[in-house]
Order: structure tokens, then C-alpha cells, then sequence
């Protein structure tokens, strides 16, 4: 029952019971003691987000071919170069883009897409092919080889949702917490003492939940930092509570933040600038608060999601689902720049969408190799190229 009722509290720990996390740098090596500091934080948007209207290839006259009414036009967007544009909205980005330190990834996908939020989000989140089905997520995976420190509070956690998403199944201590503050707070629900499990295995289970959940409080308890303004958004919120976490000394490896409503059937410019806008100054004040607790170098931010949107669009005023996309990493350590090439919008696929370039498990291999120092192939279960945006 008390387990129960922490659950229902929006608080939630891996299936696993929180067993013990391991990184994998190769097989039986531990990482170098500086990459252990390292924090990679996803920022899933979720619902599949346009990437033509996110960074739009505003001198291509297909473009404007395609998208009558919903096409940016060119006198509105940010140009990055010659050919690429950012969306107003994400003008808060634009000093990390002129310091270096963000990179755009265009053209990002995987070979015979599938177009179903929740095929598609399942594939992202367990780096498999379209028509292979594995049970952890690649995060999980990574955590399964090489113990992470001991003063961990966890190996991972995710902002504002239940779904764990990359960090499912067994090897990964995940916790799912709306704030840090509640979390503790809701720990503390758990008595310090515990009946004896008398050789029940699900009993036993339960208590090692409920030991792990009170451990992993009294680590994120401890020096909890002032920090500076975020936006008063749900997404803003939850950055707030993730770089709590980050700032804590006793913190995670890799978090997870959502923002949700991308998935743009109908009313797309209205809709999509809105959530840009929550982007880009939720971004914008996460890097000014990482460089003020000096966490701005070794924390890296990935975007992600299931899927981008039709090249052409629809006769709602908005984009059905599509295929590639464009995803951003951002950081101290990045090499900022345009990485790959803008999808050919003269050469479609069959179904009229979009043909990726940049394999989306190559940016996950960049992240495993050149962040943490991990041989990539075990966890993804074939080599993928790393990409440049990170130093090898």
C-alpha cells in the first residue's frame, strides 16, 4: 500500500527495483573518473515535431512550393548560413549558435520509418530497427555493464512523466519525480521501519523499493542550490527541477524532460511557435543557470522525437506525420555548426516524406563514445558514426 500510494504521488523507480546501474566503457573497464561527471539531459518533443518549420530551408523555392500557407517567410526567420533558418520563436538560442556551442542536426531519422507515435517513440527509445522489438531502452542498456559511483543518487530521471522511456528495464536506478522538493517530501511517507519479508520475493522487492526511494531522497536533500529564474511554464518547471538535480553533488548521469504538443495536425503556426518559444527560452535560461553553478561544460543537451512532419501540408492549416527531422545538441563541450545535409525536398520517398541522412543512432553513438567514453556498438548492437559535434 505505501508503495501505492508514492506511485500515485507521480513518484516512480524502474522496474527493476533501482538495481544497481553499470555505464559500459568496454566490456569490464571502468570510465575515466572525469567522464563520470558528465550529465546528458533529452529533451524529448514529443508528438513529432516539424523540422522544416524549426530550421527552415528558407532559399529553397520547393519549400514555399509545398507549404502555401504555413511557410515562414524570409524576411521572419534567423538565418544560420546561406541556406538554413531557426524559427523566430527560438531567437533565445541564438547567442549559444554565435558563441559555438550549438549544433544543428538535419536530416535526422532511420531506415523504413514507421509513422505511429508510439511505434516510432519506442524505436527511439530502445535504438532499435523498425522491425526489431527490444525490451530496455538504450540508456538501461548502457547502465548494464560498468557500476556508476556508489554517491549516485540515481542513474537517471525523468521530469514529468511516467514513461521512462530510454531508461526502461532491468540495469538502470530511474526515478520519475515532478520536483525534487516533492520527491523528498513524499519519501519521507516511507517508515523507517519495515516488517521482515520472511521469504516473500515480491515483498522483499517492494521493501528494497522503498529503501532505495528514501536513499535517493537524502542525497537530493542535500545542498539544494538557489538558483536563477526559469520561466513560469510547465516545460520552464521542469528544466528548474532538472538542473536541481544537475547542481546537486550527489546528482544522475542522464535526465529526461518532455515537452509535449508538437504533434501539429491543424493550426501548426500558431501552435508551433508557442512551444518553440517554451523551447528556446526554457534552453536559453537552463545554459545561463548551468554556467552559474559551473555546470554549463560537462552537461550535454540532445532534443529528440518519434518523428518530423509531410513536407507538404495538409488542408487543416497543419503537417501529418512525417519521417526526418532536425534535432539540436547544445552545450559547453559542443562544436556548434550545421551537421549533415537539409533533406532534398525534390526528391521525396515514395509516400511523399522526407529521406533521413544522419541515422539517429549515430547521434546516440556521439553521446556514448565522445561524452562518456563508452564503446557504443554493444549497447546499439552495431557501430554507428559518431558525429562531429563533440570532440573525438
Amino acid at each position: 500500500m505505501r508503495r501505492r500510494t508514492l506511485l500515485g504521488a507521480g513518484l516512480a523507480l524502474a522496474a527493476s527495483g533501482f538495481t544497481a546501474a553499470r555505464a559500459l566503457a568496454a566490456p569490464g573497464t571502468p570510465l575515466p573518473a572525469e567522464r563520470r561527471q558528465r550529465c546528458l539531459v533529452l529533451i524529448e518533443l514529443r508528438g513529432g515535431n516539424d523540422g522544416l518549420n524549426t530550421v527552415v530551408p528558407f532559399t529553397d523555392p520547393a519549400y514555399y512550393a509545398l507549404r502555401p500557407r504555413i511557410a515562414l517567410p524570409r524576411g521572419d526567420v534567423l538565418p544560420l548560413g546561406e541556406r538554413a533558418a531557426l524559427h523566430p520563436a527560438l531567437a533565445p538560442l541564438l547567442p549559444t549558435w554565435n558563441d559555438g556551442r550549438l549544433a544543428v542536426l538535419q536530416g535526422v531519422g532511420y531506415p523504413a520509418p514507421n509513422l505511429s507515435h508510439f511505434r516510432s517513440i519506442e524505436i527511439w527509445d530502445t535504438a532499435s530497427r523498425s522491425d526489431e522489438y527490444v525490451p530496455d531502452g538504450w540508456l538501461a542498456r548502457s547502465f548494464a555493464a560498468v557500476p556508476l559511483p556508489a554517491r549516485f543518487a540515481a542513474d537517471a530521471v525523468v521530469i514529468g512523466s511516467s514513461d521512462l522511456g530510454p531508461f526502461a528495464g532491468a540495469g538502470a536506478r530511474a526515478l520519475t519525480l515532478a520536483s525534487t522538493t516533492e520527491f523528498v517530501r513524499r519519501a519521507q511517507l516511507v517508515p523507517p521501519e519495515r516488517p521482515a519479508a520472511d521469504g516473500n520475493r515480491a515483498l522483499r522487492h517492494v521493501l528494497k523499493v522503498e529503501a532505495d526511494i528514501a536513499a535517493a531522497a537524502g542525497k537530493l536533500a542535500r545542498e539544494q542550490r538557489q538558483l536563477p529564474p526559469f520561466p513560469q511554464t510547465p516545460f520552464g518547471r521542469a528544466l528548474a527541477t532538472a538542473c536541481s538535480v544537475i547542481a546537486n553533488p550527489d546528482g544522475v548521469a542522464a535526465l529526461r524532460v518532455t515537452l509535449g504538443g508538437f504533434d501539429t495536425h491543424g493550426n501548426q503556426l500558431a501552435t508551433q511557435a508557442r512551444l518553440l518559444g517554451e523551447l528556446g527560452q526554457g534552453l536559453a535560461a537552463l545554459r545561463f543557470a548551468l554556467e552559474s553553478i559551473g555546470r554549463w561544460e560537462d552537461t550535454l543537451l540532445l532534443t529528440y522525437a518519434e518523428f518530423g512532419r509531410r513536407p507538404k501540408e495538409n488542408l487543416s492549416g497543419g503537417t501529418d506525420h512525417g519521417t526526418a527531422s532536425v534535432h539540436f545538441a547544445l552545450g559547453g563541450a559542443v562544436q556548434g555548426g550545421l551537421y549533415g545535409e537539409p533533406p532534398p525536398l525534390d526528391r521525396l520517398d515514395a509516400s511523399g516524406n522526407l529521406v533521413h541522412g544522419i541515422d539517429f543512432r549515430s547521434v546516440y553513438a556521439t553521446a556514448l563514445e565522445r561524452w562518456w567514453g563508452m564503446a557504443s556498438a554493444p549497447v546499439l548492437g552495431s557501430r554507428f558514426p559518431p558525429l562531429a559535434f563533440l570532440p573525438a
